[in-house]
C-alpha cells in the first residue's frame, strides 16, 4: 500500500498552491469547504502535471491511500475515456473527462475575477468540482453549468448534492451556453475550443469576462482572458499554458495518409530539400501555438522509429497538400518533400522565424479578439495581428 505524504494531503496540497501563486486568499476559504475527493470517482487515472500522459489505473477499493494520494497531489487525473465507450482497467485511447490539475482550475478562477452578485455560466460540468467551488464562492443560484455527456453529468451531480451544493446543471450542447439563465457576468470553459462561440459572448455582460483554453488547429493552447466590448466583440490576452481536452462539438476529424497520396505511391510528386531548422525545434508547446496561429488549416504528426529517428509530416486539412521532415540525431541539415499548392515546411520555417525574430514571446504577449465575423490573434495589441503564411479558403 503506498504511504501518503505530507504533501499529498489537502493541507499540503494548498500549501504549495499558495506558494505557487494559483491559489489566492479570497478562494482558500472555497478550497477548504469544497474538497477535491468529494468530486473524484473510485477509479482514476493518475497523469502528469502539463496534462499530456496518464499513469495506470488507481482504484479507491484496492489503494485507498494511493488514490487519496493522486487527489491531493497538483496532477490532473482522467475518469472517463472514449466518450464512455472505454472499459476495463487499462488506458484507453483518448481521455474524454477528467477532474483537472488544481493549480490550472484555480489560476483560472483567478483569471476569472469573480465578486459577490457575479451570475457564472461554466461549459462543461465534467466532474463537478469547478462548479462545486463557484457555488460556494457565490451562491448555487448564480452558477449554471453545462456538459455533453450525460453520465458525466450524472455523476457531477451526484458529487454536488453529497457536498450540499446544487446548482443549476443542463445536460446540453456547450456551444449554445444557456440564454434562458443569461445575462453573465462570467463565463468560463473547462475543455478546450478553437472558435469560441458567438453565443458565449452574447450571453456574457458588457465587461464580463471569458476564459477558456484555446489552441489552433496545428497545435499548442492557452487560456484566453477576453473581456466583452459594448459592440459585441471581446478580446484579450492569452495568460498561461494549457492542455484541456477539446469541446466534442470542435474536435477534428483528420483525413487518412492515403487521402494525400491520391492513389500513388509516396512521394507522388514531392519536391525534395533540405533544411537546417531540426523538426525537434518546431515541437515545444509554445512553438506549436505560435506556428499554429500563423499557420491556419494544418496540423502535424510523427512517425517514429525504433532508431530514435523520426519523421515530421505537416498536412493541410483540405488534402492538397503536405510535406515530410526527417529527423536524425547529430546532423546539421534534414531531408524535407513538400507537395502540393502549399509549401508546408517553408510555412513552418517562416512561422518559427517570425517567432525569433519577435524575441521567442511566450503565451502571454499574444491575444484573442473575436467578433460576428470571425476571430484573429495578434502579439502585444490587437492592432498587431500576427501575420499569417496561409489565408484559408472561404469554402474550407
Amino acid at each position: 500500500m503506498t504511504e501518503r505524504t505530507e504533501e499529498a494531503s489537502p493541507q499540503g496540497l494548498a500549501s504549495a498552491l499558495v506558494a505557487a501563486g494559483a491559489l489566492a486568499s479570497d478562494w482558500l476559504p472555497t478550497y477548504k469547504a469544497v474538497p477535491r475527493e468529494l468530486f473524484v470517482p473510485s477509479r482514476i487515472w493518475p497523469g502528469i502535471p502539463d496534462g499530456t500522459r496518464q499513469n495506470p489505473l488507481v482504484d479507491r477499493a484496492t489503494d485507498p491511500e494511493a488514490w487519496l494520494t493522486a487527489v491531493y497531489s497538483d496532477i490532473p487525473l482522467t475518469t472517463h475515456w472514449d466518450d464512455g465507450a472505454h472499459t476495463g482497467d487499462d488506458l484507453g485511447t483518448t481521455p474524454s473527462t477528467s477532474n483537472s490539475q488544481p493549480h490550472m482550475v484555480f489560476s483560472m478562477l483567478d483569471d476569472l475575477d469573480v465578486k459577490d452578485g457575479h451570475r457564472v455560466l461554466e461549459i462543461g460540468t465534467g466532474t463537478g468540482w469547478n462548479a462545486g467551488l463557484l457555488s460556494h464562492r457565490l451562491g448555487c443560484e448564480n452558477v449554471v453549468s453545462v456538459e455533453f455527456d450525460p453520465a458525466a453529468a450524472k455523476g457531477a451531480a451526484d458529487s454536488l448534492r453529497a457536498a450540499g451544493l446544487s446548482p443549476l446543471l443542463i445536460v446540453g450542447d456547450g456551444r449554445l451556453g444557456h440564454p434562458d439563465g443569461a445575462p453573465y457576468d462570467r463565463t468560463i470553459a473547462t475543455c478546450s475550443i478553437g472558435e469560441v462561440p458567438q453565443t458565449w459572448v452574447e450571453q456574457t455582460v458588457t465587461g464580463g469576462l471569458i476564459v477558456a483554453p484555446w489552441g489552433p488547429e496545428y497545435g499548442g493552447e492557452a487560456i484566453a482572458r477576453l473581456t466583452v466590448n459594448g459592440d459585441g466583440t471581446a478580446s484579450g490576452h492569452f495568460t498561461r499554458s494549457s492542455a484541456f481536452m477539446r469541446l466534442r462539438q470542435q474536435r477534428k476529424t483528420r483525413p487518412p495518409f492515403s487521402a494525400y497520396l491520391k492513389g500513388q505511391p509516396w512521394p507522388v510528386n514531392g519536391i525534395r530539400s533540405m533544411t537546417a531548422l531540426s523538426p525537434p525545434s518546431v515541437g515545444g508547446w509554445v512553438e506549436q501555438f505560435v506556428i499554429g496561429l500563423l499557420m491556419p488549416g494544418a496540423f502535424w504528426t510523427a512517425e517514429r522509429y525504433d532508431d530514435g529517428t523520426y519523421t515530421l509530416w505537416t498536412y493541410s486539412t483540405d488534402t492538397r497538400s503536405w510535406a515530410s521532415a526527417d529527423f536524425e540525431p547529430d546532423r546539421q541539415s534534414f531531408d524535407v518533400v513538400q507537395s502540393g499548392p502549399r509549401k508546408l515546411w517553408d510555412e513552418t520555417e517562416t512561422a518559427y522565424l517570425w517567432w525569433e525574430e519577435q524575441g521567442r514571446p511566450g503565451f502571454d504577449r499574444f491575444g484573442l479578439t473575436v467578433d460576428r465575423s470571425g476571430e484573429w490573434a495578434w502579439l502585444d495589441s490587437p492592432n498587431n495581428p500576427v501575420p499569417l503564411t496561409h489565408r484559408p479558403r472561404a469554402d474550407n
